[in-house]
């Protein structure tokens, strides 16, 4: 009996060391071991301190790497956004100005080119003074009314031949000698289109019906205007071969052909198709320019 009752101590004792492993034996019944049983198993065991709880390599947080100062959530400020705040308020107030610049340049231009209103009426010199002369635009907005005549500018030439004896060309037909150069051409010249037309608009815009200067540019197309005619005279094979190529042009006078164009067949429109003509007074042409242009 004392035998078995030390076995039945030793076998007790080694259950209360064990703890649950005891359990487990094939007498034991089949049932799962709580967690609290099985934390006390590795502590007594000697397990670790990381393993009873320590938080995952994984799990701890992250510390911020790269240069003190950084913006932690996104990349350093570039542009207008990382100046001074002086300097910001001096780039808004320059866009601002510019801006202010540009609506305004807009709107006078608008003005320039849209159809006679209340506000060119009553500021029109404004308007003119902000465009002329560096603005200039040759055309209209909507497009009022296009061009119904066709003109034509011819000049003629007071030549003195090799002997001194005066003489008279006739008149030379200049706008269409352009047109024949510009018919069936793909790339005419811009001086073949435009020199001689805007030379006469230029002309006719500073100048009255009687031919007189108005305002201080009139002068400045007069000269303009004379210019271009003597360097197509001194050109002209026709005017070389009236002279012998030795004759000096020492006037011009020019003159514009204006007829209507005739309406089409369908319209009942009655127009007049009988040329008329403006003539200019003779021009002396400086002994600088009477050799084709200016030396």
């Amino acid at each position: 009996m004392d035998a078995y009752d030390k076995g039945s101590d030793v076998r007790h004792g080694s259950d209360v060391r064990h703890g649950s492993d005891a359990r487990h034996g094939p007498d034991a019944p089949d049932r799962p071991v709580p967690p609290e049983e099985r934390s006390a198993a590795h502590e007594e065991r000697g397990a670790p301190h990381e393993e009873r709880g320590a938080p995952a390599e994984s799990a701890r947080p992250v510390e911020p790497s790269g240069p003190l100062g950084a913006h932690p959530l996104g990349e350093p400020r570039t542009g207008v956004a990382a100046l001074s705040l002086r300097y910001r308020i001096a780039v808004a107030l320059a866009l601002a100005v510019v801006a202010v610049g540009v609506c305004v340049h807009l709107g006078m231009t608008f003005l320039h080119v849209a159809p006679a209103n209340t506000v060119t009426k009553a500021h029109g010199k404004a308007v003119d003074d902000w465009i002329y002369p560096e603005f200039e635009q040759n055309w209209k907005l909507f497009a009022p009314n296009p061009l119904q005549q066709n003109i034509s500018i011819q000049v003629r030439a007071g030549i003195r031949g090799p002997d001194g004896s005066p003489s008279t060309t006739g008149w030379y037909d200049l706008s269409a000698e352009d047109g024949r150069a510009i018919d069936k051409n793909l790339l005419p010249s811009h001086t073949q289109q435009n020199e001689l037309r805007r030379a006469w608009d230029f002309y006719v815009a500073t100048h009255d019906g009687e031919n007189r200067p108005v305002g201080l540019r009139g002068s400045l197309s007069e000269s303009y205007l004379r210019r271009i005619m003597v360097l197509r005279l001194d050109r002209d094979d026709a005017v070389r071969a009236a002279t012998g190529g030795a004759g000096v042009i020492e006037r011009v006078q020019v003159r514009s052909r204006t007829s209507n164009v005739p309406p089409p067949r369908w319209s009942r429109e009655k127009v007049s198709t009988t040329p008329s003509y403006r003539e200019l007074p003779w021009w002396k042409v400086p002994q600088d320019e009477a050799a084709g242009g200016v030396r």
